[in-house]
């Protein structure tokens, strides 16, 4: 299978958790993206979803395809989230953000009684930090919290450069209005300490460590898919 094939596997598998009726989040990127037309396709044939999104982008895709959405403050207590990674562990500890919709990612899966992480087999690691860690920032005080988060990562023995994301020659922003710091800090062995004094910061506004929010997440290679529980590992 191809990067593309794997990713239509997890959603395929990651779609047999999703029941008729279900409150359910839906993520946004790539592998996410290979669900929402899946699940498109079952509720052209009648299954009944009500689905809260992650981002506008994905919002777009939903209504595109058909797929019936409501806000959070609509249907604030889910069911189910299903949601794509930039890496993953085998705690299932995440790094997420690298689309740019961290906060609301957070906020959906944290609302939702179980989350499902969807992924190719090259997103899934020994210990995080490979991909650059997002961390979602206010806009005022940029410079003094982007010295605060140097000073933290110092504190933890963690180096690297933490960079704006930028689109051309302009920041990014996201859908809530905010910048994005990207920092390169390599291998993270501890992402419970750098979770807590990130969210210590009074700039950020949150950061793409997913920790204890994923029950499941399905894992496809070239041999198929599996599904990584905290207890257990199963192959499809």
């Amino acid at each position: 299978m191809d990067a593309r094939q794997m990713k239509i596997k997890a959603a395929q598998v990651a779609l047999g958790h999703v029941e008729n009726g279900m409150r359910l989040g839906i993520g946004t990127g790539s592998t996410a993206e290979e669900f929402i037309s899946l699940l498109a396709e079952k509720v052209a044939d009648g299954f009944q979803v009500q689905g809260v999104p992650t981002s506008e982008r994905t919002a777009r895709l939903c209504l595109d395809l058909g797929i019936p959405l409501m806000s959070l403050d609509e249907l604030p207590e889910l069911d189910l989230a299903v949601d794509g990674t930039d890496e993953v562990d085998h705690n299932l500890r995440l790094i997420k953000g690298g689309g740019g919709a961290l906060l609301r990612e957070k906020i959906v899966a944290k609302a939702s009684d179980r989350m499902i992480v969807i992924a190719d087999e090259t997103k899934l690691v020994d210990t995080l930090g490979a991909f650059k860690l997002p961390i979602e920032v206010n806009a005022f005080g940029l410079v003094a919290t982007r010295l605060a988060i140097e000073s933290c990562a110092d504190r933890l023995g963690l180096t690297g450069a933490i960079e704006l994301r930028m689109v051309g020659n302009d920041p990014f922003y996201t859908d809530g209005g905010h910048l994005i710091l990207d920092a390169s800090f390599g291998r993270i062995p501890d992402a419970d300490a750098l979770s807590s004094h990130l969210h210590a910061i009074p700039g950020v506004v949150e950061h793409g460590l997913f920790i204890n929010m994923a029950s499941v997440a399905i894992i496809a290679g070239p041999a198929g898919a599996r599904t990584i529980t905290a207890n257990s590992l199963q192959e499809h």
